[in-house]
Formats: structure tokens, C-alpha cells, sequence
């Protein structure tokens, strides 16, 4: 018989640790697929021409689910988890998880490029995008003011900038465009991470 107290367990670290695995159940698929698409362009180089900016913006992901498990962490200190919250968080891990499916689709067509996929495919993948940064910013706004303007001013500059740049992104195929973005967006997220998660 399940009682109330098994329904609500008093200890925050264990509920915690309850949700953590369907988290690392997320951000492990996606790295899966991730990486299984990195060896198959090692395993058959000439199969389908690389794009660097889209083999550029692939890495971006798969940073960002590491970068996203390290900063889950900090959720162990959250008082009280509520169904809202952990539905949130799982939205915002599995929206993650469709950013790389939709980088590196399961089939191409023999004689299409990661090129002209990308581009064909950039409306779905910076809508995506734009979402993320959505979430992230609503994702952190929900734990509090203090928590909120921990990060400074950077912060919502950084996901407006984001979801901007990612606005932009879907409604043109410029190439220089694409370049500055993924250029720009990899390195402000290593910079982001050094100077906020460097340490929890």
C-alpha cells in the first residue's frame, strides 16, 4: 500500500535525485544521437559533404547538454518541487533533445549535403532555438528574484540576443550570417560557462 508520506518524501535530495534521472535519461539520448552522427561522418567521410557552420553549431548542442547537466546540479538545492517546475525542466531538456535531432536527422538523401539541409531545415532548428533561450530565461526567472539577478545584466541581454539572432536567422540563408552567429554564439557560450558554472 503506497501512503502519503511514499507520495511525498520529505527529503528534497531524494526527490531530487528522482527527477535527475529522467533528466540524464534526456541529455543522454541526446548526446547519443550526437555522437552517433559524429562517427558515422568519421566511418564515411564522402557519403554526404560537410558544412562546417552546421558541423559548428552540432558541437554548440552537444556543449550545451553538457553545460545543461552540470548546471542541473544546482537544482539540488531547490526547497520545493512542485509538478509545475519539474514539467518545466523536462521541457526544457527535451527541447534540447529535438535541437539535435533536428541537427543531424536520421537519413539524407544520397545526394543532398548538410548544407543544403541546413538551410532548408533553419526555420524549425532557430525556432528551436529561440525557444530555448525563452525557457532558460522563464526557467530561472521561476526560482526567484535573488536567483534571477545572480547572473547580472548579462543575462537577459544574453537570452534576448539569442533569441533575436535566432529570429533572424530563420528568415534568411546569408552565409556570412550564419558564420558570424555560430562563431559569435560558441564563443560567448564558453565564455558564459567559465564565468558563471566554472564552478557550482
Amino acid at each position: 500500500m503506497i501512503t502519503p508520506s511514499a507520495l511525498h518524501p520529505e527529503s528534497t535530495t531524494n526527490l531530487y535525485l528522482h527527477v535527475r534521472v529522467l533528466m540524464g535519461m534526456i541529455v543522454g539520448l541526446g548526446l547519443t544521437h550526437l555522437l552517433r552522427h559524429f562517427a558515422r561522418i568519421v566511418e564515411h567521410p564522402k557519403r554526404h559533404a560537410i558544412y562546417w557552420v552546421h558541423m559548428a553549431w552540432a558541437l554548440s548542442m552537444f556543449l550545451y547538454l553538457l553545460h545543461f547537466w552540470w548546471w542541473e546540479f544546482r537544482l539540488a538545492t531547490v526547497d520545493q518541487w512542485t509538478f509545475n517546475l519539474y514539467l518545466f525542466v523536462v521541457i526544457y531538456a527535451l527541447l534540447l533533445y529535438l535541437l539535435c535531432a533536428l541537427i543531424f536527422p536520421e537519413n539524407l538523401d544520397e545526394n543532398e549535403s548538410y548544407r543544403s539541409y541546413f538551410y532548408y531545415r533553419r526555420n524549425w532548428f532557430f525556432g528551436v532555438l529561440a525557444a530555448v533561450y525563452v525557457v532558460d530565461y522563464l526557467d530561472t526567472w521561476i526560482k526567484g528574484a535573488d536567483y534571477l539577478h545572480s547572473f547580472g545584466a548579462v543575462f537577459p541581454l544574453r537570452n534576448a540576443g539569442y533569441v533575436v539572432a535566432s529570429l533572424v536567422a530563420m528568415k534568411t540563408d546569408k552565409a556570412w550570417y550564419h558564420a558570424a552567429f555560430v562563431v559569435a554564439g560558441l564563443l560567448f557560450q564558453l565564455y558564459w560557462i567559465g564565468q558563471q558554472f566554472e564552478v557550482l
